[in-house]
């Protein structure tokens, strides 16, 4: 109820004046960043290390889940985690941001107009990579596992805060409340911004291919009927409909992104990731922890970092959800390194090809990307290729599926944060849908600069969900430490001082 009333409150103050409400987020945003620009960064980086500290411990053979044997195939769960980043930036942010930092120098790199090609994917490849996907799985989805299934408790974003509160987190708590709220609201932003968006990247996709006319009716029209696909597979569940839909999402990627590989500048495209990957590498800890040009660092990796956080906890729920079975270096593994690099290969791709076509014709992709945005560098990019309608098709399915596995999987995720278990019901599940869809139609009845704020609110609410995620960095080792000493898998000495203490 709180959490529904606040989004409801925030579009009728949108339909009531839009201006006023942008005007609102992008102040909050800009302090946002100001003030929790340095700790996010700092708590992505940390989040990522003492993962892999875990994962490659004595510690990374603890199996979650309170279950021997993983549910899903290592392809099913993986492409079921691939899909909850990717969908977001898995077509128009692979095509715009390696342009983007192409035809202007990332400040690190130094200023004013460049050509070094290695740099701008290394900088995409940092906003992408391993730090993003941590964040989004790795300490906090040990915590809630044990939380869950070892403690009993229900599946929701407060269990973050058991190791510190004890069971009185869950018993009429404001601060388990909060945290609740909070973790619902920043998802249902993060959802209804990229849903919009997406409706109108599609339409302009279908404008540019077929004719069809780029109107607003047209936008609503093709979010009605991604929403409908996205509630047939939440009424399905996850090991149907989600399982299924992700798995052809990401086969249908992997045989696009084959097919562009092959016919496309295929060894610029290998140059680009081997390269990017390099410098990335060579400037991990410089990129990561980078504090000059504050204009530039809130537009590019501060928002991506407020994103993702605001993000986190339904995912965290969500792949706690099928990870069951799993050990925790497994985990850490797929969703810090596997997924990141897989990611970043895909940029290569899309973004290599568009940056090739643009250094070889100067202008052949930068104009369309700076007069129509996003979904005009797909378009131009796939213009450029043999076969240009089929692979514009192509990438259009590919987006289409990728906003409908968006909209079921956090449709899941909120009924099962709102339910307190891992297998909420039915109607619930369509019903944040549909609602899902039906808010962004009306969203964008508004206006596109609607959608834009309220997918920069995302920032705002990644507040409070960042000081939420901040005591998995030392409550995760504890509870792996914990679990080894059940599991029988560290020595019993450590049992007997444990006992003592």
């Amino acid at each position: 109820m709180i959490s529904g009333g606040m989004l409801i409150l925030f579009i009728l103050l949108s339909l009531w004046s839009s201006d006023a409400v942008g005007d609102v987020v992008n102040t909050l945003f800009v302090y946002a960043s100001d003030i929790f620009g340095a700790y996010w960064q700092l708590l992505l980086i940390g989040n990522f290390f003492i993962g892999l500290f875990l994962a490659f411990s004595k510690y990374g053979k603890v199996k979650l889940g309170n279950q021997d044997q993983p549910k899903y195939s290592y392809f099913k769960w993986v492409s079921m985690i691939l899909v909850t980043l990717l969908a977001s930036g898995g077509v128009f942010w692979a095509a715009s941001e390696p342009m983007y930092h192409y035809m202007t120098n990332p400040p690190l790199f130094g200023g004013g107009d460049f050509q070094n090609i290695n740099a701008a994917f290394a900088q995409s490849f940092m906003h992408w990579g391993f730090l993003a996907w941590a964040i989004l799985g790795t300490l906090a989805v040990i915590v809630m596992m044990y939380v869950h299934y070892s403690k009993g408790f229900p599946l929701k974003p407060r269990g973050l805060l058991y190791p510190i509160f004890g069971e009185k987190i869950y018993h009429k708590s404001a601060v388990g409340t909060a945290a609740d709220v909070f973790a619902i609201f920043a998802t249902v932003a993060g959802t209804l911004g990229p849903l919009g968006f997406l409706g109108l990247q599609i339409a302009y996709g279908m404008s540019h291919l077929f004719g069809v006319p780029n109107t607003l009716t047209v936008s609503i029209l093709v979010i009605i009927g991604l929403v409908l696909v996205a509630a047939i597979s939440a009424a399905t569940g996850v090991d149907r409909g989600i399982v299924t839909l992700s798995r052809y999402n990401v086969g249908f990627t992997i045989f696009l992104a084959v097919l562009v590989l092959i016919i496309g500048p295929t060894a610029f495209i290998i140059d680009a990731f081997v390269g990017g990957t390099g410098v990335h590498l060579q400037n991990f800890f410089t990129m990561s922890l980078f504090r000059g040009d504050e204009g530039w660092l809130s537009s590019w990796t501060i928002f991506f970092w407020g994103w993702f956080l605001g993000y986190a906890p339904m995912l965290i729920v969500f792949i706690s959800r099928i990870s069951r079975g799993r050990t925790i270096r497994e985990l850490v593994i797929a969703v810090s390194i596997v997924a990141p690099i897989i990611n970043n290969f895909w940029f290569s791709i899309v973004g290599g090809t568009g940056v090739f076509f643009e250094n070889k014709h100067p202008g052949s992709v930068s104009d369309s990307l700076n007069e129509g945005g996003m979904p005009a560098a797909v378009m131009a990019i796939t213009d450029q290729l043999p076969l240009s309608v089929w692979f514009g098709v192509g990438f259009l399915l590919v987006s289409i599926i990728f906003v409908a596995t968006t909209a079921d999987t956090m449709a899941y995720t909120v009924a099962a944060t709102i339910t307190g278990n891992d297998h909420p019901k039915r109607w619930l599940r369509v019903f944040w849908a549909l609602i899902f869809g039906g808010t962004s139609a009306a969203i964008l009845t508004i206006g596109e600069d609607s959608v834009a704020s309220i997918q920069n609110s995302i920032v705002i609410t990644a507040v409070p969900v960042s000081i939420l995620l901040l005591p998995t960095l030392w409550c995760a080792p504890r509870i792996a430490r914990t679990m080894a000493l059940e599991q029988g898998l560290i020595w019993q000495r450590e049992l007997l001082k444990k006992v003592d203490k």
